[in-house]
Protein backbone atom coordinates (compact mmCIF):
# COMPACT_ATOMS: atom_id res chain seq x y z
CA UNK A 1 0.00 0.00 0.00
CA UNK A 2 1.00 3.76 -0.44
CA UNK A 3 0.76 5.44 2.76
CA UNK A 4 0.63 9.32 3.18
CA UNK A 5 1.45 11.04 6.58
CA UNK A 6 1.03 14.39 7.20
CA UNK A 7 2.61 15.92 9.78
CA UNK A 8 4.97 12.68 9.72
CA UNK A 9 7.79 15.02 10.93
CA UNK A 10 6.34 15.98 14.21
CA UNK A 11 6.17 13.48 17.57
CA UNK A 12 3.62 10.97 17.11
CA UNK A 13 3.38 11.34 13.20
CA UNK A 14 7.41 10.17 13.55
CA UNK A 15 6.52 7.22 15.33
CA UNK A 16 3.69 6.36 12.86
CA UNK A 17 6.66 5.66 10.04
CA UNK A 18 9.14 4.30 12.24
CA UNK A 19 6.61 1.70 13.18
CA UNK A 20 5.45 1.03 9.60
CA UNK A 21 8.52 1.35 7.91
CA UNK A 22 10.27 -1.03 10.49
CA UNK A 23 7.65 -4.02 10.88
CA UNK A 24 5.70 -3.38 7.40
CA UNK A 25 8.57 -2.89 4.92
CA UNK A 26 6.47 -3.48 2.29
CA UNK A 27 4.57 -0.51 2.50
CA UNK A 28 5.74 3.11 0.80
CA UNK A 29 5.33 5.85 3.17
CA UNK A 30 5.31 9.36 2.45
CA UNK A 31 6.02 12.03 4.81
CA UNK A 32 4.16 15.25 4.31
CA UNK A 33 5.12 18.00 6.81
CA UNK A 34 5.29 21.99 6.83
CA UNK A 35 8.34 21.72 9.15
CA UNK A 36 7.47 23.90 11.11
CA UNK A 37 9.14 24.53 14.62
CA UNK A 38 8.15 20.86 16.15
CA UNK A 39 8.90 19.17 13.08
CA UNK A 40 11.88 17.50 12.59
CA UNK A 41 13.51 15.10 10.43
CA UNK A 42 16.15 14.00 13.03
CA UNK A 43 13.07 11.91 14.10
CA UNK A 44 13.22 10.04 11.03
CA UNK A 45 16.82 9.36 10.42
CA UNK A 46 16.58 5.98 11.63
CA UNK A 47 14.67 5.08 8.21
CA UNK A 48 14.96 7.94 6.08
CA UNK A 49 17.41 5.99 3.77
CA UNK A 50 14.78 3.05 3.03
CA UNK A 51 13.63 2.74 -0.48
CA UNK A 52 9.62 2.99 0.63
CA UNK A 53 10.30 6.11 2.25
CA UNK A 54 9.69 9.71 0.93
CA UNK A 55 9.38 12.98 2.46
CA UNK A 56 7.32 16.33 0.86
CA UNK A 57 7.76 19.28 2.06
CA UNK A 58 4.46 21.00 2.05
CA UNK A 59 1.74 23.45 4.25
CA UNK A 60 -1.89 21.09 4.44
CA UNK A 61 -3.96 24.27 4.04
CA UNK A 62 -2.00 24.68 -0.13
CA UNK A 63 -4.58 23.07 -2.21
CA UNK A 64 -2.61 22.62 -5.11
CA UNK A 65 0.69 21.35 -3.63
CA UNK A 66 -1.61 18.57 -1.72
CA UNK A 67 -3.31 17.88 -5.21
CA UNK A 68 -0.13 17.11 -7.17
CA UNK A 69 0.74 14.97 -4.16
CA UNK A 70 -2.49 12.84 -4.63
CA UNK A 71 -1.93 12.56 -7.89
CA UNK A 72 1.50 11.64 -8.02
CA UNK A 73 2.10 9.69 -4.79
CA UNK A 74 -1.91 7.71 -5.50
CA UNK A 75 -2.20 6.79 -1.82
CA UNK A 76 -4.31 4.08 -0.70
CA UNK A 77 -4.19 5.20 3.30
CA UNK A 78 -3.94 8.75 4.36
CA UNK A 79 -3.36 9.43 7.93
CA UNK A 80 -3.91 12.61 8.71
CA UNK A 81 -1.93 13.43 12.07
CA UNK A 82 -0.74 17.51 10.64
CA UNK A 83 -2.09 19.86 13.57
CA UNK A 84 -0.59 22.73 15.76
CA UNK A 85 -1.17 20.71 19.10
CA UNK A 86 -0.21 22.69 21.90
CA UNK A 87 -2.73 23.90 24.52
CA UNK A 88 -0.25 27.07 25.96
CA UNK A 89 0.27 27.75 22.09
CA UNK A 90 -3.32 28.04 21.77
CA UNK A 91 -3.97 30.66 23.86
CA UNK A 92 -1.38 32.91 23.34
CA UNK A 93 -2.25 32.56 19.30
CA UNK A 94 -5.39 30.25 18.43
CA UNK A 95 -4.89 32.08 14.72
CA UNK A 96 -2.46 29.36 13.50
CA UNK A 97 -4.61 26.63 14.98
CA UNK A 98 -7.99 27.57 13.30
CA UNK A 99 -5.97 27.48 10.27
CA UNK A 100 -3.81 24.87 10.62
CA UNK A 101 -6.52 22.11 11.88
CA UNK A 102 -9.48 23.66 11.20
CA UNK A 103 -8.49 24.64 7.18
CA UNK A 104 -5.96 22.47 6.93
CA UNK A 105 -7.99 19.46 7.38
CA UNK A 106 -10.73 21.09 5.51
CA UNK A 107 -8.13 21.19 2.50
CA UNK A 108 -7.36 17.30 3.12
CA UNK A 109 -10.71 16.07 2.96
CA UNK A 110 -11.56 17.94 -0.42
CA UNK A 111 -8.74 16.79 -2.01
CA UNK A 112 -9.20 13.29 -0.91
CA UNK A 113 -12.59 13.30 -2.01
CA UNK A 114 -11.78 14.27 -5.23
CA UNK A 115 -9.00 11.88 -5.79
CA UNK A 116 -11.15 9.00 -4.11
CA UNK A 117 -13.51 10.12 -6.84
CA UNK A 118 -11.52 9.47 -9.61
CA UNK A 119 -10.33 6.02 -8.47
CA UNK A 120 -11.42 2.80 -10.16
CA UNK A 121 -13.57 0.51 -7.86
CA UNK A 122 -11.24 -2.08 -6.46
CA UNK A 123 -9.27 1.14 -5.34
CA UNK A 124 -12.14 3.15 -4.32
CA UNK A 125 -13.80 0.36 -1.94
CA UNK A 126 -9.82 -0.45 -0.07
CA UNK A 127 -9.13 3.76 0.15
CA UNK A 128 -9.20 5.26 3.77
CA UNK A 129 -9.19 8.42 4.97
CA UNK A 130 -7.82 8.36 9.03
CA UNK A 131 -8.20 11.33 11.15
CA UNK A 132 -5.76 11.20 14.25
CA UNK A 133 -7.36 13.47 17.05
CA UNK A 134 -7.07 13.73 20.35
CA UNK A 135 -9.23 13.20 23.70
CA UNK A 136 -9.42 16.71 24.93
CA UNK A 137 -12.46 17.38 22.29
CA UNK A 138 -14.49 15.75 24.84
CA UNK A 139 -13.87 18.50 27.51
CA UNK A 140 -12.93 17.47 31.34
CA UNK A 141 -14.22 14.71 33.18
CA UNK A 142 -14.63 14.39 37.26
CA UNK A 143 -14.01 11.71 39.80
CA UNK A 144 -14.90 9.22 37.95
CA UNK A 145 -15.84 7.57 34.34
CA UNK A 146 -14.46 7.86 31.14
CA UNK A 147 -14.66 9.27 27.89
CA UNK A 148 -16.09 6.36 25.29
CA UNK A 149 -16.57 6.99 21.95
CA UNK A 150 -19.98 8.45 22.55
CA UNK A 151 -19.00 10.65 24.85
CA UNK A 152 -20.51 14.55 24.03
CA UNK A 153 -17.57 17.01 22.76
CA UNK A 154 -17.05 19.94 25.04
CA UNK A 155 -13.73 20.91 24.12
CA UNK A 156 -13.05 24.16 26.46
CA UNK A 157 -9.28 25.42 25.10
CA UNK A 158 -8.50 27.25 21.63
CA UNK A 159 -6.45 23.94 20.48
CA UNK A 160 -9.14 21.32 21.61
CA UNK A 161 -12.28 23.29 19.98
CA UNK A 162 -10.16 23.64 16.34
CA UNK A 163 -9.82 19.84 16.71
CA UNK A 164 -12.95 18.89 17.57
CA UNK A 165 -14.47 21.45 14.70
CA UNK A 166 -11.65 19.21 12.37
CA UNK A 167 -13.65 15.93 13.59
CA UNK A 168 -16.70 17.37 13.08
CA UNK A 169 -15.71 18.16 9.45
CA UNK A 170 -14.44 14.59 8.90
CA UNK A 171 -17.81 13.35 10.35
CA UNK A 172 -19.52 15.69 7.52
CA UNK A 173 -17.65 14.21 4.74
CA UNK A 174 -18.28 11.02 5.35
CA UNK A 175 -22.18 11.55 5.83
CA UNK A 176 -22.49 13.85 3.50
CA UNK A 177 -20.24 12.62 0.74
CA UNK A 178 -19.68 9.12 1.19
CA UNK A 179 -16.02 9.72 1.96
CA UNK A 180 -14.85 6.62 3.79
CA UNK A 181 -13.17 7.91 7.00
CA UNK A 182 -12.17 6.39 10.46
CA UNK A 183 -11.11 8.83 13.50
CA UNK A 184 -9.25 8.32 16.84
CA UNK A 185 -8.82 10.05 19.37
CA UNK A 186 -6.19 9.47 22.24
CA UNK A 187 -4.76 10.22 25.53
CA UNK A 188 -1.83 12.35 26.35
CA UNK A 189 0.85 10.91 24.91
CA UNK A 190 4.80 10.42 26.29
CA UNK A 191 8.20 8.91 25.30
CA UNK A 192 11.54 9.80 22.46
CA UNK A 193 11.45 12.46 20.25
CA UNK A 194 9.07 14.59 21.96
CA UNK A 195 9.17 18.49 21.35
CA UNK A 196 9.68 19.89 25.05
CA UNK A 197 6.96 22.13 25.25
CA UNK A 198 4.95 19.19 26.69
CA UNK A 199 5.37 18.10 30.04
CA UNK A 200 7.40 15.21 30.43
CA UNK A 201 10.20 16.13 28.07
CA UNK A 202 9.90 20.03 29.63
CA UNK A 203 10.49 18.40 33.13
CA UNK A 204 13.67 15.96 32.19
CA UNK A 205 15.62 19.12 30.06
CA UNK A 206 14.56 21.83 32.99
CA UNK A 207 15.77 19.35 35.23
CA UNK A 208 19.42 18.88 33.49
CA UNK A 209 19.94 22.63 33.56
CA UNK A 210 19.12 23.10 36.74
CA UNK A 211 16.03 25.24 35.82
CA UNK A 212 12.80 25.41 37.69
CA UNK A 213 10.16 22.51 37.18
CA UNK A 214 6.78 24.45 36.70
CA UNK A 215 3.83 22.99 37.96
CA UNK A 216 0.53 24.03 36.91
CA UNK A 217 -2.23 25.19 40.33
CA UNK A 218 -1.47 22.20 42.56
CA UNK A 219 -0.24 19.47 40.24
CA UNK A 220 -3.38 17.51 40.78
CA UNK A 221 -4.62 17.38 37.09
CA UNK A 222 -4.93 14.00 36.08
CA UNK A 223 -3.97 12.65 32.35
CA UNK A 224 -3.93 9.27 31.07
CA UNK A 225 -0.32 8.45 29.48
CA UNK A 226 0.33 6.47 26.19
CA UNK A 227 3.41 5.83 25.17
CA UNK A 228 3.79 7.02 21.21
CA UNK A 229 5.06 3.54 20.20
CA UNK A 230 1.97 1.86 21.71
CA UNK A 231 -0.08 4.57 20.33
CA UNK A 232 1.68 4.07 16.31
CA UNK A 233 1.26 0.50 16.53
CA UNK A 234 -2.85 1.27 17.50
CA UNK A 235 -2.86 3.86 14.53
CA UNK A 236 -1.52 1.74 11.94
CA UNK A 237 -3.87 -1.31 12.71
CA UNK A 238 -6.99 1.11 12.93
CA UNK A 239 -6.12 2.68 9.26
CA UNK A 240 -5.49 -1.07 7.83
CA UNK A 241 -8.15 -2.81 9.74
CA UNK A 242 -10.83 -0.80 11.00
CA UNK A 243 -14.09 -0.17 10.16
CA UNK A 244 -14.72 2.53 8.19
CA UNK A 245 -17.00 4.97 9.59
CA UNK A 246 -16.36 4.13 13.01
CA UNK A 247 -14.33 5.81 16.20
CA UNK A 248 -11.47 4.32 18.39
CA UNK A 249 -10.50 5.59 21.28
CA UNK A 250 -6.32 4.80 22.43
CA UNK A 251 -5.57 5.49 26.13
CA UNK A 252 -2.61 3.69 28.09
CA UNK A 253 -4.52 2.55 31.64
CA UNK A 254 -1.95 5.00 33.03
CA UNK A 255 -4.08 7.82 35.21
CA UNK A 256 -1.71 9.96 37.15
CA UNK A 257 -1.65 13.10 38.69
CA UNK A 258 0.74 15.95 36.78
CA UNK A 259 2.56 16.13 40.36
CA UNK A 260 3.27 12.22 40.27
CA UNK A 261 4.51 12.03 37.04
CA UNK A 262 7.01 15.29 37.95
CA UNK A 263 7.95 13.27 40.89
CA UNK A 264 8.51 10.10 38.82
CA UNK A 265 10.73 11.92 36.79
CA UNK A 266 12.52 13.96 39.43
CA UNK A 267 13.29 9.81 41.29
CA UNK A 268 14.68 8.34 38.19
CA UNK A 269 17.03 11.39 37.18
CA UNK A 270 17.99 11.03 40.71
CA UNK A 271 19.10 7.31 39.99
CA UNK A 272 20.64 7.79 36.88
CA UNK A 273 22.38 11.19 37.29
CA UNK A 274 25.74 11.20 38.87
CA UNK A 275 26.94 14.76 37.64
CA UNK A 276 24.05 16.95 38.62
CA UNK A 277 23.58 20.64 38.27
CA UNK A 278 25.00 22.57 40.56
CA UNK A 279 23.69 23.38 44.29
CA UNK A 280 21.15 20.44 43.20
CA UNK A 281 21.34 16.96 45.76
CA UNK A 282 17.73 16.30 44.40
CA UNK A 283 15.47 17.05 41.41
CA UNK A 284 12.67 17.83 43.37
CA UNK A 285 14.20 20.51 44.70
CA UNK A 286 13.35 21.96 41.80
CA UNK A 287 9.37 21.90 41.69
CA UNK A 288 7.93 25.38 41.25
CA UNK A 289 3.98 26.20 41.64
CA UNK A 290 2.99 28.51 38.94
CA UNK A 291 -0.22 29.69 38.42
CA UNK A 292 -2.58 27.34 36.33
CA UNK A 293 -3.61 28.34 32.86
CA UNK A 294 -7.09 29.00 31.79
CA UNK A 295 -9.26 26.63 31.19
CA UNK A 296 -7.63 23.94 32.32
CA UNK A 297 -9.25 21.00 31.97
CA UNK A 298 -9.55 18.89 35.52
CA UNK A 299 -8.99 15.16 34.30
CA UNK A 300 -9.02 12.86 30.87
CA UNK A 301 -9.30 9.41 31.06
CA UNK A 302 -10.20 6.85 28.24
CA UNK A 303 -11.93 3.77 27.56
CA UNK A 304 -10.16 1.90 25.86
CA UNK A 305 -12.16 -1.29 25.44
CA UNK A 306 -13.56 -1.06 21.99
CA UNK A 307 -10.09 -1.10 20.44
CA UNK A 308 -9.04 -3.96 22.39
CA UNK A 309 -12.18 -6.02 21.70
CA UNK A 310 -12.75 -5.21 17.91
CA UNK A 311 -8.88 -4.60 16.78
CA UNK A 312 -7.04 -6.66 19.88
CA UNK A 313 -4.88 -3.59 20.79
CA UNK A 314 -3.58 -3.04 23.75
CA UNK A 315 -0.84 -0.64 25.61
CA UNK A 316 2.54 -2.96 26.19
CA UNK A 317 4.15 -0.35 28.02
CA UNK A 318 3.08 0.12 31.52
CA UNK A 319 3.75 4.41 32.26
CA UNK A 320 6.52 3.20 35.10
CA UNK A 321 8.53 0.63 31.81
CA UNK A 322 7.22 3.91 29.53
CA UNK A 323 8.68 6.55 31.81
CA UNK A 324 12.05 5.14 32.72
CA UNK A 325 12.59 4.76 29.12
CA UNK A 326 11.73 7.78 28.04
CA UNK A 327 14.12 9.43 30.56
CA UNK A 328 17.02 7.18 29.45
CA UNK A 329 16.38 8.07 25.83
CA UNK A 330 16.44 11.86 26.57
CA UNK A 331 19.61 11.19 28.41
CA UNK A 332 21.11 9.68 25.56
CA UNK A 333 20.12 12.17 22.94
CA UNK A 334 21.62 15.26 24.53
CA UNK A 335 22.42 16.46 21.16
CA UNK A 336 18.88 16.11 19.82
CA UNK A 337 17.32 18.34 22.50
CA UNK A 338 20.26 20.62 22.04
CA UNK A 339 20.06 21.06 18.17
CA UNK A 340 15.56 21.24 18.78
CA UNK A 341 16.76 23.80 21.94
CA UNK A 342 18.95 25.82 19.47
CA UNK A 343 15.07 27.30 17.15
CA UNK A 344 12.70 29.36 18.46
CA UNK A 345 11.53 28.13 21.96
CA UNK A 346 13.53 28.18 25.01
CA UNK A 347 11.44 26.23 27.35
CA UNK A 348 9.81 29.44 28.31
CA UNK A 349 6.22 29.58 30.15
CA UNK A 350 3.50 29.35 27.29
CA UNK A 351 -0.12 30.23 27.44
CA UNK A 352 -0.35 33.43 29.32
CA UNK A 353 -2.35 36.65 28.66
Amino acid sequence: MNILVTGGAGFIGSAVIRHIINAHPEHKVLNLDKLTYAGNLESLEAVSDHPGYQFVQADICDPEKIRSVFDSFKPDIIMHLAAESHVDRSIDGPGDFIQTNIVGTYVMLQEALRYWKSLDEPRKSTFRFHHISTDEVFGTLGSEGFFTEETPYAPNSPYSASKASSDHLVRAWRETYGLPTLMTNCSNNYGPYHFPEKLIPLMILNALHGKPLPVYGKGDQIRDWLYVEDHARALFLVATQGKVGETYNIGGHNERQNIDVVTVVCAILDELVTDKPAGVSNFSELITYVTDRPGHDKRYAIDASKIERELGWKPMETFESGIRKTIEWYLANQDWCNRVLDGSYRMERLGVF
